[in-house]
């Protein structure tokens, strides 16, 4: 039987009203008073919105990850001298940007089911409007204003940063001591919605872009350039389903307006304490990162180190 606070904070978190767009673009003090003054009521909404499904709800988790990439990145964490094996799962696509598959195509559907349940639990959510777009997309890291703070999914997210991402962006990019703090939202690109996203850096030591539409899901236009600062040259790449692209967030690039179909992602960063970044990195969405008092160099940094949580606390800082 639920208990009467449970069923109170599920209900009262229905009832709110959200502020508007406007509002929100503007950045009007009454949205992060909103967001505020209810954040614990929300959390409370989103754990008793879990037990209420217990029953028909997916408890996500890293099974729904590419099984090759799974075993891979679980060997790693026994024995970083194997680390090689996560490496080559990753396509160079030019220096600094990389792709492999990430979700588990076999278990995907039951992933985006977890989703669309979560849009329609009716439970405010905050849309990630500090950047061009996005209005369909949602807050998930637990810093951010009205976000996605449903136990299970904070799990799998937290699980997802600290044993997936982190380990394989200081492999593949070397942002070691520029990582303690994360990010992330997921966003919808539709040709009668919010369509593409002019050229930017990301306000991220690493950006994980993670496509999760369905192998049925088609869509045409999307896709995404990349400015390949070694050559000046522009290399254009296509999200397939279940995808991953990672890349430094001072790599230029673009996305091109939908035409048909939907492409849904999730977006995660990383970056240092105070939202530091490189030396050099630069940010068209946020603060421009300030160097470390203590420059780490990857040749400094040994696979251990890269197999290994940061052992600082999480800032409150959201770049939006």
């Amino acid at each position: 039987m639920k208990t009467k606070t449970n069923t109170n904070a599920l209900a009262a978190a229905r009832a709110l009203g959200l502020s508007t767009r406007e509002a929100s673009i503007k950045r009007e003090a009454s949205v992060s008073q909103f967001w505020n003054s209810n954040r614990n009521l929300l959390e409370e909404a989103w754990a008793e919105w879990e037990m209420e499904n217990k029953d028909n709800l997916l408890v996500p988790d890293e099974t729904l990850l590419d099984p090759r990439l799974r075993q891979a990145v679980n060997e790693a964490w026994g024995n970083p001298e194997k680390e090689n094996a996560v490496a080559d799962l990753w396509e160079e696509i030019i220096p600094g940007v990389y792709s492999a598959q990430f979700f588990d195509l076999e278990r995907l559907a039951e992933f985006r089911t977890y989703l669309e349940a979560v849009v329609n639990s009716q439970i405010p959510k905050r849309a990630p409007y500090g950047i061009q777009l996005n209005r369909y997309g949602m807050m998930l890291d637990l810093r951010s204003e009205g976000h996605l703070a449903a136990p299970n999914f904070q799990a799998f997210y937290n699980d997802i940063m600290d044993r997936y991402m982190r380990p394989i962006a200081r492999l593949l990019l070397g942002t070691y001591g520029y990582d303690n703090q994360t990010f992330g939202f997921s966003i919808q690109y539709n040709p009668d919605k919010d369509k593409d996203l002019h050229a930017h850096t990301d306000a991220s030591a690493a950006t994980l872009n993670i496509n999760i539409n369905l192998p049925d899901e088609e869509f045409t236009g999307s896709q995404v350039d990349f400015y390949d600062k070694t050559t000046g040259n522009t290399v254009q790449t296509i999200f397939e389903p279940g995808k991953a692209i990672i890349h430094r967030g001072n790599v230029p690039h673009a996305t091109h307006p939908i035409t048909s179909g939907q492409r849904s992602n999730l977006v995660v960063w990383l970056y240092g304490d105070q939202m530091q970044i490189p030396r050099g990195s630069t940010s068209s969405y946020g603060s421009v990162g300030n160097s470390l008092s203590k420059v780490v160099t990857e040749e400094n940094i040994t696979a251990r180190q890269r197999w290994s949580l940061p052992d600082g606390p999480k800032d409150t800082i959201a770049p939006f």
